[in-house]
């Protein structure tokens, strides 16, 4: 191979940057590169350690080594900038437990944590204490690969790097999704309505509750904040260019509007993964206490599984953790026109 594998490893970490932000330009041995220039540079040193199914089986731990170690620098960080507004995260060695504290202080009611019990399903406890561990599970995938791909030289590891780094990446959102969903009935009746149908009054009811505690920040999905128009004599010029740019207000009667990640479960793209019915309304004296927890605990492992027609999986294990410590200054809105139907 062109690099030997602790340049391999630095082009990796120069990879990982240049995923932040993809305008600049990142040195890597001294010479300046793009952010596209990087990704075609890894593409090409990892089809050259697996160009062919020989040179896969000499360079296979190599290669496997390097996709770890990918997702290990890329996964937490690109999960941290995407939740960044009202999740922690952070990483954890294997066989250590995830504590968090929370913040002492002003606190106007009761605290209580939504995490995962061993069932798999959200349970609810009042916290008492000014920690907690957040319970990490298993998580995995594998690609496919048929033989007479690598025989034609036609597997690309970089890529196949990227398929893993999404899934795991969607298996986070889901589960950040899962436990905000299975902490809303703990919140006061005052704090949570649904609606059939967007309904501008009984919102800006939490509204006016959430922004008590300072300013709204409103988490919600693409097709929930549409239709958050503001009243005909309150719209402004910035307000028809976000609509006209992005499909929603970036700003809602004083409040933020950010908006939560999505995917599809299927490839016909019929299957949303996260439910856009519902809407976060996060005061500020709740985000100085950022209400989602996740947890990374371990390395990722990357391994094969050969088939009996001698295609490959390549599979992946990471293990990580997710849970919501909220108080009775969020609210939440939910348009059940928009749930998802089973």
């Amino acid at each position: 191979m062109a690099l030997q594998k602790h340049e391999l490893k630095n082009l990796m970490l120069a990879t990982a940057k240049a995923y932040q932000a993809p305008t600049a330009d990142f040195s890597f041995n001294g010479t300046k590169l793009s952010a596209f220039d990087l990704n075609d540079t890894l593409r090409k040193e990892l089809n050259e350690l697996a160009g062919d199914i020989n040179s896969y089986r000499r360079n296979q731990l190599d290669i496997f080594e390097l996709i770890q170690e990918t997702v290990d620098e890329l996964l937490p960080s690109r999960v941290q900038n995407t939740y960044a507004m009202f999740a922690e995260t952070r990483q954890y060695a294997q066989g250590d437990k995830p504590i968090f504290k929370r913040k002492t202080g002003k606190a106007r009611a009761r605290q209580f944590v939504t995490r995962v019990g061993l069932a798999g399903l959200y349970e609810v406890f009042k916290l008492d204490s000014t920690s907690f561990e957040v319970a990490t599970s298993a998580f995995g995938g594998a690609a496919q690969i048929g033989f007479e791909e690598f025989l034609d030289g036609l597997v690309d590891f970089s890529e196949l790097t990227t398929v893993i780094m999404e899934g795991l990446e969607d298996a986070v959102y889901a589960e950040v999704t899962k436990s905000l969903i299975a902490s809303i009935e703990q919140l006061p009746e005052a704090n949570r309505h649904v609606d059939g149908g967007f309904n501008a009054t009984n919102f800006d009811k939490l509204l006016n509750i959430a922004r008590l505690d300072g300013q709204v920040t409103i988490l919600t999905s693409l097709e929930l904040a549409s239709k958050l128009v503001m009243p005909a004599d309150w719209i402004s010029n910035e307000d028809k260019t976000d609509m006209r740019n992005q499909g929603y207000v970036g700003m809602y009667k004083g409040a933020q509007v950010a908006i939560l990640p999505q995917y599809y479960l299927d490839l016909a793209n019929t299957q949303l993964g996260v439910d856009p019915s519902y809407a976060w309304l996060l005061p500020s004296g709740a985000l100085g206490e950022k209400p989602v927890k996740i947890a990374f605990e371990g390395q990722t492992i990357v391994d094969e599984f050969k088939n009996y027609d001698r295609s490959r999986e390549i599979q992946v294990y990471k293990k990580f953790g997710v849970t919501t410590l909220m108080t009775n200054n969020i609210c939440v809105y939910q348009d059940t026109n928009l749930a998802l139907h089973s």
